[in-house]
């Protein structure tokens, strides 16, 4: 298999990050050096910084954390507050994606490399929801144009739901996930976002889950989650 693959399915980290390990030149295979796209087998010696990564034994970690703002959504130990260090979890785990350091809510961490870019493709159009509350009150136009589209970063974002909640909170679902993308929408319209919180991931929700914890995925919303991404979650 390919290297990235090999490392992610190690627990390592993702197939992202993994890529990442190989062109810096940090990964060997049997004491080569290892290149983007080399192939590893089954007893291979396969080592990152000189440590050897061993094939996972258990099943994978799936977790739902209610993130709160201050945490950052990566896995570099160096900064202060991240969000590794934040569940304090066993496992080598990373992010699914990433909620911006001053939002909070649902955010989604795992062993399974693999799964990893299953959820991040864009072309899966995979729902992510979120409550936002602003600055000021909310218009019907300013709901139409978020709707419909909005150009930030030099092109146009896809069509979404936009429902206003109250006169300053609106709930909004995605099927992208541009960096910073809610809060540059609204800066379109003359909007400063005051507080956001993502409360869904495909079927995965937030609920009553309080700030701050984290639970492991139940068996069915793994089996559901696996049915939407066509992936068998391990």
């Amino acid at each position: 298999m390919r290297i990235n693959k090999f490392i992610s399915e190690t627990g390592f980290c993702s197939r992202r990050e993994a890529d990442k390990l190989v062109e810096s030149g940090q990964v060997t295979i049997n004491g080569e050096k290892a290149v983007l796209g080399s192939q590893a087998e089954e007893g291979d010696d396969v080592r990152v910084n000189g440590r050897r990564l061993h094939e996972r034994k258990q099943q994978h970690v799936y977790i739902a954390l209610n993130k709160p703002v201050g945490v950052t959504s990566t896995t570099e130990r160096h900064i202060k507050e991240n969000i590794v260090d934040f569940v304090g979890h066993s496992e080598r785990i990373f992010p699914i994606g990433r909620l911006d350091k001053d939002s909070e809510g649902l955010i989604l961490l795992t062993s399974d490399g693999d799964i990893v870019n299953k959820i991040l493709r864009s072309e899966g159009r995979h729902e992510k929801e979120y409550v936002v509350t602003v600055n000021r009150p909310i218009t019907e136009s300013f709901i139409r144009g978020m709707s419909s589209g909005v150009k930030i970063l030099g092109e146009m974002t896809l069509p979404c739901t936009v429902t206003r909640m109250s006169e300053r909170t609106f709930r909004i679902i995605l099927t992208e996930g541009k960096n910073r993308q809610i809060r540059r929408m609204c800066s379109a319209f003359g909007y400063e976002v005051r507080k956001l919180q993502r409360i869904r991931i495909m079927n995965i929700r937030l609920g009553s889950q309080r700030t701050g914890t984290w639970r492991d995925l139940s068996s069915e919303e793994k089996a559901e989650l696996g049915r939407l991404l066509d992936y068998k979650l391990t």
